[in-house]
């Protein structure tokens, strides 16, 4: 009998209702579904963001998008990108009992300081789109001070 564990005590997450993370709680109130929370995997798409001294490379995972549903910008230091995708088949004289379409609509925005916004490159491949921020060279601003 010591063994027994009362029902649900082990079993917290099912307290956890998502609520922690407050910009999160109007989209989880709103959501679908029991218990609320947000999912990363069904909500967007995924990336990576490496650094080096020269340069930002932001690699995002986008199967099956086209470079026409792709919208990339960059503004003061933020990288957004976009995805907008509806998927239409049209056929005539069906009789359907059942029929899905797929839209959805993903962005991500990722902040990069000391991005130079005038030379960022992308290019989509294989579903992977790639995106190269080069950094700004900062310049030396410090000085010499004498001392007397």
């Amino acid at each position: 009998m010591s063994g027994l564990v009362p029902f649900n005590r082990k079993r917290s997450e099912l307290a956890n209702v998502g609520f922690g993370d407050f910009y999160n709680m109007l989209d989880d109130f709103f959501a679908d579904g029991w218990p609320l929370r947000r999912s990363l995997g069904s909500d967007t798409f995924k990336l990576d963001v490496k650094e080096d001294e020269k340069a930002y490379t932001v690699t995002a995972d986008l199967p099956g998008v086209k470079k026409e549903e792709l919208n990339l910008s960059m503004e003061e230091g933020r990288l957004q990108i976009s995805v907008n995708r509806e998927e239409k088949t049209e056929e005539e004289n069906k009789n359907y009992v059942h029929r899905e379409r797929v839209c959805c609509s993903m962005q991500r925005n990722i902040y990069l300081a000391d991005a130079d916004e005038g030379a960022v490159k992308a290019k989509l491949e294989d579903g992977v789109l790639t995106i190269t921020v080069p950094k700004k060279e900062k310049k030396d601003t410090s000085i010499a001070i004498n001392i007397e």
